[in-house]
C-alpha cells in the first residue's frame, strides 16, 4: 500500500550512488533529480520482501 501512495520509497542515484527518499524529492518541486550530486537518472530499489506463491 505505500507504493501505491507514493511515500516511504527510496531511490538510488546511478551517478553517486546516494539514497534519496520520495519525501524530499517533493520537498524540492517533486522533480526527479538527485538531492546530492544533481543526476536526473535514479532508480528505485526493491523492497527486501520475498513473495510467496502457493502452488495449489
Amino acid at each position: 500500500m505505500s507504493e501505491t501512495s507514493g511515500h516511504g520509497l527510496v531511490y538510488e542515484c546511478v551517478n553517486c550512488g546516494e539514497k534519496v527518499k520520495t519525501e524530499e524529492l517533493e520537498l524540492r518541486g517533486g522533480g526527479i533529480k538527485c538531492t546530492f550530486c544533481g543526476y536526473r537518472v535514479l532508480k528505485k530499489i526493491r523492497p527486501p520482501v520475498v513473495k510467496r506463491v502457493s502452488t495449489k
